[in-house]
């Protein structure tokens, strides 16, 4: 293998893939980036046996060839390195890597160790703009469970819907739910939260649309130069829309960042009640009140400005309150429950694409 790429491509190719690979596993060779030359471009790929992660990149092949490297110490190598032209060649497993001022040889381990990548032959193909799955991702994985005793909820579920394409996450004490776009296809995939955080990190500020390929056991998501695959998580996910109320008791409406900065506030005096806080709506005066009770520190009351309809208290984890509210593009957020043991919703006060739900803590 003999070949010359530029510094800033196979850094960004590094970042990208290096994360996957998993220096903790039972396969030492999963700790290795696999280099390899596709007509005339050089494919840099890492897997965990669960993600795999493949980026293509510009490149002058003189000589075609494959080596697989340690992923750290290439990604933290040409990372140091100053942009310009790199040369590459490997000679008996031994990758040596030059520039005008750098030479290096980092010994490699024969491609032929290096699990096959997966592929998908058939399956389902659909197209959806970046930003508008970047957006609708940041807002839901968020709320997916990390307990891999319960493996269902560390999914993110993709899924068709009365004409709708939806994703939606829960670990059973929040639910985030976002429509992406209308579909007429029929989906439903159940999506490791890890393999999606990924893909986010992959869409950065990337525009163009997002390929994304299944069959009834993993997913292919095609980002420019990038490929993401990821197996998909088996089992019927719960029917989640039967947790969101359709009517409410009380409501209010009030600017955001009002909201984060009461909520911000009382959560510093929740820290020993494992941020429970009290939310009071109250219409007369209009306002939302949060109170939080620390018996060592002491207490607090923090209110803002309102419009609303019916007096309520519920008590709710301040952490799910603001990751609710960061998730919010619009400048206003409703809150909106039936009672103090009944869910309750954070939703932005004019889009209605996004939900967000909190299960409340007995006060």
């Amino acid at each position: 293998m003999k070949l010359q790429v530029t510094q800033e491509n196979l850094s960004k190719a590094l970042g990208h893939v290096s994360r996957v690979a998993n220096s903790r596993g039972t396969l030492p060779i999963l700790s290795n980036v696999l280099l390899k030359t596709v007509d005339n471009r050089l494919s840099i790929a890492a897997t965990n046996l669960d993600i795999a992660i493949t980026h293509y990149i510009g490149s002058k092949v003189a000589i075609e060839g494959a080596i697989t490297v340690p992923a750290r110490l290439m990604q933290d190598f040409v990372s140091s390195l100053p942009s310009g032209v790199i040369d590459l060649s490997l000679k008996e497993n031994k990758l040596h890597i030059s520039t005008d001022k750098y030479q290096s040889i980092i010994n490699g381990v024969t491609a032929e160790d290096f699990p096959v990548m997966p592929a998908i032959a058939g399956g389902k193909q659909w197209k959806i703009a970046g930003k508008t799955l970047k957006t609708g991702l940041q807002q839901v994985v968020v709320a997916a469970s990390s307990d891999e005793a319960r493996p269902l909820l560390t999914g993110v579920l993709v899924h068709s819907h009365e004409g709708g394409l939806y994703i939606v996450a829960t670990d059973s004490y929040r639910l985030a739910e976002k429509r992406l776009d209308t579909t007429k296809q029929e989906v439903s995939l159940l999506i490791p939260a890890n393999a999606l955080q990924d893909l986010l990190r992959i869409l950065g500020d990337e525009d163009s649309d997002v390929v994304v390929t299944h069959d009834d056991q993993q997913v292919l998501f095609k980002v420019g130069d990038v490929e993401l695959v990821t197996r998909l998580i088996e089992g019927k996910y719960p029917d989640y829309r039967k947790l969101i109320p359709k009517t409410f008791a009380s409501s209010a409406i009030l600017k955001r960042v009002d909201f984060v900065n009461i909520t911000k506030v009382s959560s510093l005096f929740a820290r020993e009640s494992a941020g429970s806080v009290t939310i009071n709506l109250e219409t007369e005066p209009a306002q939302v009140s949060i109170r939080s009770i620390a018996s060592q520190i002491g207490e607090n009351t923090a209110s803002a400005n309102a419009e609303v309809t019916g007096d309520g208290v519920i008590t709710l984890n301040s952490r799910y309150i603001l990751d609710a509210l960061n998730a919010l593009n619009g400048d206003e957020a409703t809150i909106s429950f039936n009672g103090k043991l009944e869910p309750c919703l954070i939703t932005d006060a004019k889009a209605k694409d996004y939900t967000h739900v909190i299960m409340p803590l007995k006060s």
